[in-house]
């Protein structure tokens, strides 16, 4: 490795050792975390340094007509964007779905001698991208007509006969999931758990980090970005949509408390107080996850008094200003 105190993004990727077996994901960095974190800053930052394109791995990002309430990045004409804005509002999208889509921006984005930059705060995303799935077998029409015409207790009691694992890993609350974990089992003959083995094993990537913050610095920031949200028309951008959203769109964080104010059952200081609080949840979870279920190395945005030294720590190797120094 060359001398730290003359690091550049160059040497950093023909050096590193990386050891997934992927070709396309060797390539490629990942940046997760939560919400308001600064994951968008810091990915063009990075991308500036590498000749990177971004990628998106947000749920609700995703979606087109949702940009301010998503808080999308901010286009930069000379970063290209992806998997941002290029769903519709009324569509149903999935992990499945996101595999295939972003990896096959991936390999583009290297065709062109560009350097992906996966950014986001779905882990679920995270996991189907670098880990993918076994495939689990498609839904057969007739059978899903047949459990369809059942309750929900006669789902779940059918479920325990055919697989009394199963009952311990899903939702059984949820008539969807049960359906679906019966389908799964009966057509292939195989217990769900083979099919939820690598969901247990947490995902790695030697370009892997998580972009923290201290609590006090991440919830001040919540704060100002939906403060931002209305000054900029977050309400007029739901109006806009509210009869139109799928299931997918309308679990986007906010969208609920503000089809409240609409509705006239918030008060505005009410619905944004709503707000920041469904947020600082939402945040809280993605935190978790990423904790819990990635090995990626962390980053704390807080102790730099800018992007560009944070990004100088990425390639350095260090986490905090201490270690930069």
């Amino acid at each position: 490795m060359s001398d730290p105190g003359n690091v550049t993004a160059e040497v950093i990727l023909e050096e590193c050792c990386l050891t997934n077996s992927f070709p396309v994901l060797r390539r490629t960095f990942f940046l997760g975390g939560p919400t308001s974190v600064g994951k968008s800053d810091f990915a063009l930052e990075l991308a500036s340094r590498v000749n990177g394109e971004i990628v998106g791995a947000d749920a609700f990002q995703i979606y087109a007509g949702l940009s301010l309430l998503t808080a999308q990045p901010r286009r930069v004409e000379s970063i290209p964007h992806h998997m941002i804005a290029c769903v519709g509002v009324q569509e149903t999208y999935n992990a499945v779905r996101y595999h295939r889509d972003a990896f096959q921006q991936l390999e583009k984005i290297l065709q062109r001698g560009k350097t992906p930059i996966v950014v986001g705060g779905t882990g679920l995303y995270f996991r189907a991208l670098i880990q993918g799935f076994d495939p689990a077998p498609p839904s057969d029409p007739s059978l899903r007509r047949e459990l369809e015409q059942l309750p929900l207790t006669a789902l779940q009691a059918r479920l325990a006969r055919t697989d009394p694992t199963a009952i311990t890993r899903i939702d059984m609350r949820n008539p969807r999931r049960v359906l679906r974990a019966i389908e799964i089992c009966e057509l292939s003959g195989r217990p769900l758990e083979d099919f939820h083995s690598q969901q247990r094993k947490p995902i790695s990537a030697e370009r892997g980090w998580v972009l923290l913050r201290d609590r006090e610095d991440l919830y001040r920031r919540i704060s100002v970005n939906v403060s931002r949200m209305w000054a900029e028309g977050v309400v007029y951008e739901v109006k806009a949509v509210q009869h139109r959203a799928g299931q997918t769109a309308a679990r986007a964080i906010g969208f609920r408390e503000i089809l409240a104010f609409l509705d006239g059952k918030l008060s505005e200081i009410q619905c944004r107080e709503a707000s920041c609080l469904a947020t600082r949840r939402y945040a809280k979870r993605q935190l978790t996850w990423f904790r819990n279920q990635t090995k990626f190395k962390a980053l704390n945005l807080s102790v730099f008094k800018s992007t560009p030294l944070a990004v100088d720590a990425l390639f350095l190797g260090c986490s905090s200003l201490e270690e930069l120094n």
